[in-house]
């Protein structure tokens, strides 16, 4: 029997923005009534555009922001409930950049332990050897442990940054683009070494990536956002074989491929992205939808079932008209 780990249910997040001088503020709504569950063991990719909400869902997950609304639970408990120690021994952060990460002015070894630190664990005469052991774990030698993050490679700076996440065993790792700052030569090692951690470790993953490529590699589903909403969802196979949102299809179609004669792929997205501020009516995506509808600019798709997952998308409602809008 499967184990529901991350349940967000309704959730949203709005930030008041600058309108401009005398002009007050303005309502952003950067996450818009996620619904989402994650299983225990499972990679869930977060998929879409820059702005599109998904570092604000993370930072929910992680405890660090609160939803404006709805809720959210981690190992069926309120994250508002948790206290934070314990949040973090729960939900732990793999951040994008291993150069920004980690403390020039502290050792391997230091940045490490920290979390053993900072939970005030009873026994610190064990620190040097758990760190130890999980250095081993993630493939780096205990002789770097008296070493600067400087001395390093990003590769292996990488690898520290998750043995500091690992050291308190946690349940979830939220990975905000692991591997964009590595060489693609170390990104496909840290890759390998994240499924084998799941594996060994039972960790679950939420991945944030725009590299398709490392999404179909690791991810067991993906959910696509868009403009604040998951507008597919599903398993990884079924979405890369046969995606059924046409934002999706878009994506998919904008992988650059290593054809120079190819030149660049044409979305057929158009280069302005919808203001957040000011959404489009209706379905937001239907200014820049090659599929569009008569009823797309006036009414919000709901999430429809599909074998697999779901999708928000008025091709596959029941009640939508099949006439296209006139261009």
């Amino acid at each position: 029997m499967t184990e529901t780990v991350i349940r967000a249910t309704d959730v949203t997040r709005t930030f008041m923005i600058s309108a401009g001088a005398f002009r007050g503020k303005k309502p952003l709504r950067a996450v818009n009534g996620i619904n989402l569950e994650v299983e225990r063991g499972e990679v869930l990719a977060l998929v879409g555009e820059s702005g599109c909400g998904k570092t604000t869902l993370a930072k929910m997950l992680l405890g660090l922001l609160p939803p404006t609304s709805g809720t959210i639970e981690l190992t069926g408990q309120p994250v508002n409930s948790i206290h934070r120690l314990e949040m973090a021994k729960l939900v732990q952060p793999v951040f994008q950049d291993p150069y920004s990460s980690l403390n020039p002015r502290k050792s391997i070894g230091s940045i490490i332990t920290l979390p053993l630190r900072v939970q005030n664990d009873p026994n610190p005469e064990t620190w040097r050897k758990r760190a130890e052991e999980i250095m081993e774990l993630v493939g780096l030698p205990s002789r770097l442990f008296n070493n600067y993050p400087n001395q390093l490679s990003g590769g292996q700076r990488q690898r520290v940054a998750i043995a500091r996440a690992l050291i308190n065993r946690p349940e979830v790792v939220i990975c905000d683009e692991p591997t964009s700052a590595l060489d693609v030569s170390v990104q496909s090692q840290i890759l390998n070494l994240l499924q084998d951690l799941r594996k060994e470790l039972n960790l679950t993953y939420v991945v944030i990536s725009h590299n398709l490529a490392v999404v179909e590699h690791i991810a067991t589903r993906v959910a696509v956002m868009y403009l604040g909403r998951i507008v597919e969802q599903t398993e990884t196979a079924t979405l890369f074989d046969a995606p059924e949102h046409p934002y999706t299809e878009a994506l998919l179609k904008s992988v650059l491929t290593p054809d120079p004669s190819l030149g660049i792929p044409d979305t057929q997205l158009g280069a302005a992205y919808p203001n957040p501020v000011n959404p489009p009516s209706g379905c937001t995506f239907h200014p820049r939808c090659a599929k569009v509808m008569g009823q797309c600019s006036e009414i919000a798709p709901t999430p429809t079932k599909r074998p697999h997952g779901h999708v928000e998308c008025h091709l596959y409602d029941d009640t939508a008209k099949p006439e296209r809008a006139a261009s």
